[in-house]
């Protein structure tokens, strides 16, 4: 678990517990932009357009 918080925390730019789609183009540039709405939709549990950490540990887990 630590080393997952050590992963939200490096993409997580701004410090404000949530990684954003900008954090996310910023930390993976090559990252496709299919890539990116799937993990909109995917992890996205609550819709507000970023990930909690919550979020960010059940999508690192499959789940």
């Amino acid at each position: 678990m630590a080393q997952l918080k050590k992963q939200f925390e490096s993409i997580d730019g701004d410090g404000d517990g949530f990684i954003t789609q900008a954090e996310f183009t910023e930390h993976f540039p090559h990252l496709p932009a299919e890539a990116l709405g799937a993990l909109d939709q995917d992890a996205d549990a609550d819709g507000d357009g970023r990930l909690s950490f919550e979020e960010f540990v059940r999508l690192a887990s499959g789940h």
